[in-house]
């Protein structure tokens, strides 16, 4: 139904403005009495078999929601009712901030596709923390940035900020250095930078009552030596495990008129590079931590792979929005069968 009839609809429409219509649509329907149940019934698939315990925290089913979609935690409850095992916020940063200029989000329809030059917009990471505090058995990732005004020498300071004011109201973090949309964001990705704020993150983790697992989100376009230290750099900061991975710089192979438009790339033409890097993270490190695969799924037998490539769980992102929520339940299904 969604993709013979909704989204050729929704598709007639900029995909800015249809993103807030749709929010706005799933939080009037789901306080209409009935329905959050019906969806639930429509799209959740429980079965104890599908229950992962991944760096401490357990999950229902091993598919998430990636960063992204619900950057300021306003439809958190509604979007687990999809069938998701977790929902990721952000990316949030200290200060809210407009993002890019419009126009900035383009779908790439003869590539199953979508560019995103967003830049971080959020309205802050204190007025999402308000929000999670009323969250109700929803597991919830908090993503962090820096703001596009603060220099990458003052950069730690804004992940701190981020990692205190969400502490107390989300399951783990995702430290975001990867987005191609902040200027010079992607040279904390470096090997330096990248372990001492890490570090800092961890010290100060290490600090609470209870520290929570926090994980690095990398980019497809790093090197293998690069991965190499990436590998290094985890054991080094005895962080939680990588997420892998964001949007990528690469236009090869592209086909849509949109195809020069500067930012992230992700959907289809990323699938097999994202397979590919969780491969050799999970190979070069032995499987010493977590990978959560993110990047091109668009059917069950995307998530499989990445499963199989090393990855305890995966996220939807623009395969999400091309195949519609059934994709949440076909995943499940599919990761049924094969256990038999």
């Amino acid at each position: 139904m969604y993709k013979q009839l909704i989204r050729p609809i929704l598709f007639g429409f900029d995909p800015e403005k249809v993103h807030h219509f749709t929010f706005s649509a799933l939080r009037f329907a789901a306080q209409i009495p009935g329905v959050k149940r019906l969806l639930k019934r429509t799209y959740e698939l429980t079965d104890t078999r599908l229950e992962r315990e991944v760096f401490g925290l357990k999950f229902k089913n091993p598919v998430g929601l990636a960063a992204g979609f619900d950057k300021d935690a306003l439809l958190y409850h509604e979007l687990s009712c999809l069938g998701f095992g977790f929902i990721e916020v952000g990316t949030l940063t200290p200060k809210p901030q407009d993002g890019n200029p419009k126009k900035r989000l383009f779908r790439l329809l003869e590539d199953s596709a979508i560019i995103n030059r967003m830049g971080f917009n959020n309205q802050g990471v204190d007025a999402a923390a308000l929000r999670l505090q009323k969250n109700k058995g929803v597991l919830v990732g908090g993503n962090i940035g820096k703001n596009k005004n603060t220099p990458n020498e003052s950069a730690t300071d804004d992940y701190v900020y981020s990692f205190q004011a969400l502490y107390s109201v989300v399951d783990y973090f995702v430290v975001n250095v990867s987005s191609p949309n902040t200027p010079n964001l992607r040279a904390l990705q470096d090997k330096e930078p990248l372990t001492a704020l890490l570090q800092t993150l961890q010290d100060l983790n290490r600090a609470q009552v209870k520290a929570k697992p926090i994980l690095l989100k990398i980019a497809p376009d790093l090197t293998n030596e690069q991965l190499l230290d990436i590998i290094d750099i985890v054991k080094t900061t005895q962080i939680a495990g990588v997420i892998a991975t964001n949007t990528t710089l690469s236009r090869e192979g592209l086909q849509s008129v949109h195809q020069s438009e500067t930012g992230g790339l992700s959907g289809k033409p990323l699938t097999a590079r994202a397979t590919e890097v969780i491969r050799f993270l999970a190979q070069n490190s032995g499987g010493a931590f977590p990978i959560i695969g993110v990047g091109g799924i668009h059917s069950a037998q995307d998530a499989l792979d990445k499963l199989e490539a090393g990855a305890s769980l995966v996220q939807l992102y623009t395969g999400f929005i091309y195949e519609g929520p059934a994709l949440v339940k076909q995943i499940n299904q599919a990761i049924l069968e094969k256990i038999g």
